[in-house]
């Protein structure tokens, strides 16, 4: 019984040593090898096709304008053990999704196509004058905290918050989806300080926010791919393939998001009689009553009417001081897509 028993004990410890020693060789793999899990679309040719297909009739003809963060003499953000530089992954990202988009049908302009110092104003301008529906800016993060290696999340923002005059909830629509989509393929979180992974610009400059949000009148938001301060998402971010996800995963979301529509505000100048402003409110899949908001000056005004069937908005304009107001409308369609921005000029007159 002495000698079983010691032979029992020595393969126990042996059975032990050899788990640990398993155990410590798979951490040490883990901090070697990068991993990302390459979307099935562009994994299989044919299915990227059928992608293309299915949500090329929502992206053709639309015209999206992409803005590479940094670059040129902004090159200061460096990942943790200086594999990348961020204005360079940047780039890479956006010219894979500009490709992406072309092959879809839309129109795509650029704030840079090369490393090269573009103004913030400049960008917005550029952005604002070139006819586009859309502005992305692509970053990568960073933590207030330098000495922060740890945090990584994908994160997706719009200017301003709901008590805002100048928030546009399209903004926001567009970046759920991108945020969704492009969450996904990277196979990150949305970080704690949101429910969705969007987030409002007010949260990083209160009150403010970034420039190339605040400063372009067009639909515009700002995408955090992940930290080049992690250390495994560096290295991820260095791979020349997973710039590629990282396009398609915003791609994706551009694409849903157009899919879902978005609702129109035509001006029905011929209606227009005293003091009264029709409007003709259309979306394919109908508009939700409930969503429709008109300011005048930036308050919330409720003297109008709208007919179902005809999609008739009328402001009736009575009520209102003689003079110029500036009149705002926002509504939804069923599918939950805001209209893009949407301001107008009226007199009311004696």
């Amino acid at each position: 019984m002495k000698k079983s028993f010691s032979k029992y004990k020595f393969y126990l410890i042996l059975f032990t040593l050899i788990q640990f020693s398993a155990c410590t060789e798979t951490k040490i793999i883990y901090r070697e090898k990068v991993y990302f899990e390459i979307p099935a679309e562009l994994k299989y040719p044919e299915q990227k096709v059928q992608y293309l297909n299915e949500y090329s009739k929502y992206v053709s003809k639309r015209k999206i304008f992409l803005d590479a963060g940094h670059g040129g003499a902004d090159k200061k953000n460096i990942g943790i053990n200086k594999l990348v530089v961020e204005a360079d992954v940047n780039l890479n990202v956006v010219l894979y999704l500009k490709d992406f988009l072309i092959e879809a049908g839309a129109e795509v302009f650029l704030s840079r196509q090369t490393d090269t110092t573009v103004d913030l104003k400049l960008r917005s301008q550029l952005a604002d004058h070139s006819g586009a529906d859309i502005f992305v800016s692509v970053h990568h993060n960073a933590p207030v905290d330098s000495s922060d290696t740890t945090t990584n999340y994908t994160s997706t923002y719009y200017h301003a918050t709901e008590l805002d005059y100048e928030y546009e909830p399209c903004e926001r629509d567009v970046a759920r989806f991108i945020q969704r989509d492009l969450s996904y393929a990277m196979r990150n979180p949305g970080g704690l300080g949101s429910f969705d992974g969007t987030y409002s610009d007010y949260s990083i400059y209160p009150g403010k926010g970034f420039s190339v949000l605040r400063e372009t009148n067009i639909p515009s938001v700002l995408v955090e791919c992940g930290f080049q301060t992690n250390y495994y998402e560096e290295k991820r971010l260095s791979i020349d393939e997973f710039n590629r996800i990282e396009a398609w995963g915003i791609f994706r979301g551009l694409c849903r998001y157009f899919a879902n529509g978005i609702p129109k505000i035509i001006s029905a100048e011929e209606l227009i009689h005293k003091n009264i402003f029709p409007f003709f409110l259309k979306d394919d899949t109908g508009i939700e009553t409930e969503s429709i908001i008109v300011l005048i000056d930036e308050i919330k005004y409720n003297n109008f009417t709208y007919e179902i069937e005809t999609g008739l908005l009328t402001i009736i304009g009575d009520t209102l001081t003689n003079g110029e107001h500036e009149l705002k409308i926002i509504i939804a369609n069923k599918n939950g897509n805001h209209s893009f921005p949407f301001t107008k000029k009226i007199i009311i007159n004696p």
